[in-house]
């Protein structure tokens, strides 16, 4: 007669189970959002608009350039600092035993 009243109970109990599936709602609809994203970044823009038509460029410069570095006379840039040093000190906790 137990089993009688564990299959009464499941039985009882099943429709409750129906019932979270329309409560339970996974994320089906971003599923592979991230891949779709990762592919439309790759995507070329066909019409493009820049501000410029040409960057400014100068040929004469870009070959001064190739043949400093060709003889091993490439300027040096200048020394550019990103952060900034202000005074300013911390102290640190002591130990003690």
């Amino acid at each position: 007669m137990t089993i009688d009243a564990r299959r009464l109970a499941l039985v009882a109990l099943l429709p409750a189970l129906a019932g979270c599936e329309t409560i339970y709602e996974p994320q089906a609809s971003h599923f592979g959002d991230a891949n779709r994203m990762t592919m439309a970044a790759q995507v070329v823009d066909p019409d493009p608009q820049y501000d410029t038509l040409n960057p400014p460029t100068s040929g004469e410069h870009a070959g001064q350039a190739a043949e400093r570095y060709r003889t091993d006379k490439v300027k040096r840039p200048a020394a550019v600092s990103s952060t900034q040093i202000s005074g300013g000190g911390g102290g640190g906790g002591g130990g003690g035993s």
